[in-house]
C-alpha cells in the first residue's frame, strides 16, 4: 500500500518536471540592447547545430526515444550550457521507461553537476525509500533517503524558479517535491527509532497535504511510539484519519489497529466512531483537542472495591493478601477483624519445614499463587503438635492444613497462624488466585 501511493506521488512531481522542460534561447546575432543586471541570465546556445539537437531530443513525445536522444546529445557535447537540463530531462526519461538504474546513475550525475537540483533530490529520496521498503538493504537505503530529503528541504529554501517554467508549476512541483523529502526525512528517522524527529518532518509534510495517506499513517505510528501523552492523542487522530483514506484491505486493518490502540488509551472503544467520524472531515487534530486517558485504579482503589463487593469469607487467600498488604487501614481491618482467631481450613504450598522444636512443627508456606511462583512464603504456621514422620509433608508440594490467624505484616506480606492441624479428610479447598494485577 505504502509503495503504490508513494508512486502516485513521485509520477504527479516528476510529471509537472517533465511539462516544464527548460528551452535555451535561440542562437541569434549580437545586439547593443540594454540588460537589467539584476534579471537572471537566459541560458543560450550559440551553435545551431547544438541547439537543434537539443531542441530535437526534448520534444520527443515517446520516452525511449527521448532517452537515445538525449544520450546522443550529451554525448557529442559534454560541455553544453543545457548539460545539467539535458541529464535531468533524461533522468525522468529514464524513469519514464522503468530503468531505475539508469534514472539513478543519471540523477547521482545530476546532483554532481547542481547538489541542489531538487528533481533529481526527489528521485532518489523517493528511490531509496521505496528500495528499503522492498527490504533491499532497508537501514542504508533508509538513511540515505533521510538524507536527500533533508538536503532538499535545505535546497527548496533558496530555489529560484527555472526559466521557462510557469509560476503555478513552480509552485506545485516545489509542494510536491516537499511532500516527498519531508516523507523520506520523517521516516527514515522513524526507522532509526528518532521518533521526535520523525513527528517534525512527518507533520510537516501532513500539514501540506493531509490527504496523503502515507504520510498520515507514518505521523500516527510516529506519534504512538513513543513521547509524552498528547503524541498518542494526535498519534490517535492520525490513524483514524488514515483508516479514513485508505481503500481496500488497508483500510480495516488500520482501522482495527487505531481501535486497540484507543482502548488502551482510553480504556474502552467509546468514542472510537465519533473519532473516525471527526477524522473523515477533519484533516488535522483541531484546537483542544483530546481525548480522555483511562488511568487504572491504584492498589488501594482495588482493595476498597473487593471489600465493598465481596464478603471476607468468599474472598481467596490472595484478595486477603491484597487487601492487608495494599488497602487502607480501615479496609484492612474490616478483612481481619474477620479472619483473626478464627480456624480455617485451606490449601498453600510447602517453602520450607522446621523441625528444630520437638514439640510443634513449623513450616513456611506460599498461599498465593504468585508467592508460589517467586517461591516466597506468605503464612508463617505453628502447629499444634510436631507432624509424625509419616504424615511429614514434603518441601515443593500441596498441603491442605487447618490453622488460626493470630497476626500480619503488610509488606513484604506474611500472615502467622498458630493451632495448626493436618486435615485428615479435608474439605475442598479454596482455589488459589493470582492477586488481582496491580496496573
Amino acid at each position: 500500500m505504502k509503495t503504490i501511493v508513494f508512486a502516485m506521488m513521485l509520477v504527479a512531481a516528476v510529471t509537472a518536471v517533465a511539462q516544464t522542460a527548460t528551452t535555451p534561447a535561440q542562437p541569434a546575432p549580437q545586439q547593443n540592447t540594454a540588460t537589467n543586471p539584476a534579471a537572471p541570465q537566459k541560458k543560450e546556445i550559440k551553435d545551431p547545430a547544438e541547439y537543434n539537437a537539443y531542441v530535437g531530443a526534448v520534444e520527443q513525445k515517446d520516452a525511449a526515444a527521448k532517452v537515445s536522444g538525449l544520450e546522443a546529445f550529451l554525448t557529442q557535447y559534454p560541455n553544453s550550457v543545457m548539460k545539467e537540463d539535458a541529464q535531468e530531462l533524461l533522468m525522468i526519461a529514464y524513469q519514464q521507461t522503468q530503468n531505475q538504474a539508469k534514472m539513478m546513475d543519471t540523477a547521482q550525475k545530476v546532483l554532481q553537476i547542481n547538489p541542489c537540483n531538487i528533481r533529481a533530490l526527489a528521485l532518489v529520496a523517493y528511490s531509496k525509500q521505496a528500495m528499503a521498503t522492498a527490504g533491499q538493504n532497508a537501514q542504508q537505503n533508509f538513511a540515505d533517503a533521510g538524507q536527500a530529503g533533508e538536503k532538499g528541504l535545505q535546497c527548496l529554501q533558496t530555489a529560484t524558479q527555472p526559466q521557462g517554467t510557469a509560476a503555478a508549476d513552480w509552485d506545485k512541483l516545489k509542494q510536491q517535491t516537499a511532500g516527498i523529502f519531508n516523507g523520506a526525512a520523517g521516516i527514515s528517522a522513524y526507522q532509526a527509532k528518532d521518533y521526535a524527529k520523525a513527528e517534525q518532518y512527518l507533520r510537516a509534510g501532513v500539514q501540506g497535504d493531509p490527504s496523503n495517506l502515507l504520510e498520515v499513517y507514518d505521523l500516527a505510528l510516529a506519534d504512538l511510539a513513543a513521547g509524552p501523552a498528547e503524541n498518542d492523542v494526535d498519534g490517535l487522530f492520525f490513524i483514524a484519519r488514515a483508516s479514513n483514506l485508505a481503500q481496500g484491505a488497508g483500510k480495516d486493518q488500520i482501522a482495527k489497529f487505531g481501535k486497540s490502540r484507543y482502548t488502551k488509551y482510553h480504556g474502552t472503544d467509546q468514542g472510537w466512531s465519533d473519532l473516525l467520524a471527526q477524522a473523515a472531515t477533519t484533516p488535522l487534530p483541531p484546537a483542544g483537542f483530546a481525548i480522555t486517558k483511562y488511568v487504572p485504579p491504584t492498589p488501594a482503589e482495588q482493595a476498597a472495591t473487593l471489600v465493598k463487593t465481596k464478603k471476607v469469607e468468599d474472598m481467596s487467600f490472595a484478595e486477603w493478601e491484597m487487601v492487608l498488604s495494599e488497602g487502607t487501614p480501615e479496609d484492612a481491618d474490616k478483612v481481619f477483624n474477620v479472619l483473626k482467631g478464627k480456624p480455617l481450613q485451606m490449601a498453600a504450598h510447602v517453602i520450607s519445614i522446621d523441625t528444630s522444636d520437638k514439640t510443634a512443627t513449623k513450616l513456611q508456606l506460599a498461599g498465593s499463587q504468585d508467592d508460589i511462583d517467586a517461591k516466597r512464603a506468605d503464612i508463617d504456621l505453628t502447629m499444634s503438635a510436631a507432624i509424625p514422620a509419616a504424615k511429614m509433608p514434603k518441601e515443593d508440594t500441596d498441603f491442605e492444613f487447618e490453622g488460626t490467624p493470630v497476626s500480619y505484616v503488610a509488606k513484604p506480606f506474611v500472615m502467622t497462624m498458630n493451632n495448626g492441624a493436618l486435615l485428615v479428610k479435608a474439605k475442598a479447598p479454596a482455589p488459589v488466585h493470582k492477586k488481582p494485577a496491580a496496573h
